[in-house]
């Protein structure tokens, strides 16, 4: 009897001792560990783009910020960032580097609508996270057909959906002249602003549509163009660059239309003051993120947390320029993303928790603005507010606009 008893006894033990480690067990897949978190970025550093090489820099130090204060979890972010210029064939080629050599968990943030193009399939065929993309093209929030890639910030057919539905509201009878980047994201643009208008006003309405390739010197001939033609609507789709260049010869040939310009591009310091304040005012633009250099956030919990940030983590960075607001923002998303992994650090459960972010508030976007996703929606932000810069910052109007849409 007793014998039985202690045989008993420890076969319960062995049980016990057997599941416990069951019940604890981490699941990593390459990139991560006990340790760390390796997560690869892509950014244009040099090139045409160069101006948003500040939001690589703000990640950079925003994930030193992290790992000074323990990491995730108890795991240090390691963050491997790699230059492209802007240049696709490039971009597959550091994909490659941090998926195959590097080992990464996922590639965050990657810079640019050619440029994720281009790595898109291959992402996918490898199962490896193509997170929060920095491009608002429609074709990254396909869960169907690309269920690894997803997207971040409003779409540009939201958001030329916004524009249009302003425009016939104040200008019916307005000429418009359209600048574009001629790619996915100066169509996708299009699209927005001609769904919102309608066909009847679109046919009526939009006089020119002038593209530009990034790799073009400067966009002095289509802006003259466009004035020649009689558009007294101005629509600058352009990356930072081409959209000061912009604004700044519409001013040397003393034409003065009201001018839109894509959220991509209405960063004061990136390329309001390169263009020059005095010609930059009235513009019209539309906002997720709050502008570090509007006076109304000066006492705002968020904003104030930023800025120390950039004293202490990046100093040499851009103050003025929100796009170092939106990399801390992004941040702040991929953290959270992270840290409800737990300790099942795969591919598929970072996929999973960001697919599963719900009323998730980041204190930088606009107030009533929150990030939602779900299996079978990918984009996260879907809501934006009209703004018009005074000379001095952008000045909010009217309420957020949702401009939810379907997987195109």
């Amino acid at each position: 009897m007793t014998q039985r008893h202690v045989l008993l006894a420890c076969v319960l033990l062995g049980l016990a001792v057997g599941a416990t480690p069951a019940a604890a067990q981490k699941k990593y897949d390459p990139g991560a560990s006990d340790t760390e978190i390796k997560v690869g970025n892509i950014m244009p550093y040099s090139g045409p783009l160069s101006a948003y090489a500040q939001i690589g820099r703000t990640e950079a130090a925003f994930f030193r910020m992290i790992n000074e204060q323990g990491g995730i979890n108890g795991r240090k972010i390691n963050f491997i960032s790699y230059d492209d210029a802007f240049s696709p064939p490039k971009t597959v080629e550091q994909a490659r580097k941090l998926v195959e050599s590097d080992e990464v968990l996922l590639i965050f943030q990657s810079l640019g609508t050619p440029t994720n193009n281009a790595i898109q399939k291959y992402m996918d065929q490898k199962k490896v996270p193509q997170l929060f993309v920095a491009t608002g093209a429609t074709k990254f929030g396909d869960p169907k057909n690309f269920p690894w890639t997803m997207g971040w910030q409003p779409t540009y057919q939201t958001e030329g959906r916004i524009y249009a539905k302003y425009i016939l509201q104040n200008f019916p009878n307005g000429k418009i002249g359209i600048l574009y980047q001629n790619d996915d994201s100066g169509r996708d643009y299009l699209k927005g602003l001609k769904d919102g208008l309608g066909p009847e006003a679109t046919k009526r309405m939009i006089v020119a549509e002038l593209p530009y390739d990034p790799s073009d010197p400067t966009v002095d001939s289509q802006v003259v163009a466009l004035k020649t033609i009689g558009a007294d609507i101005f629509f600058d789709e352009a990356s930072p660059k081409f959209a000061a260049q912009a604004i700044r010869k519409a001013a040397e040939i003393g034409w003065k239309p009201t001018l839109f310009l894509a959220s991509i591009s209405n960063s004061v310091g990136s390329v309001l003051k390169p263009a020059g304040l005095e010609n930059s005012k009235g513009i019209l633009s539309s906002n997720y993120i709050k502008d570090p250099t509007d006076p109304t956030w000066k006492d705002d919990p968020a904003i104030k947390q930023w800025s120390e940030f950039m004293d202490k983590y990046f100093p040499e960075g851009d103050k003025s320029s929100t796009f170092t607001v939106y990399g801390y923002a992004l941040s702040q998303t991929l953290v959270q993303v992270l840290k409800q992994c737990g300790d099942e650090l795969t591919r598929k459960n970072v996929m999973k928790q960001a697919t599963n972010l719900k009323d998730f508030e980041v204190g930088l976007l606009l107030p009533g603005i929150k990030i939602n996703t779900s299996p079978t929606d990918y984009y996260p932000i879907e809501q934006m507010q009209m703004s018009r810069f005074n000379g001095e910052h952008s000045v909010l109007f009217g309420t957020a606009i949702s401009g939810e849409i379907g997987t195109q």
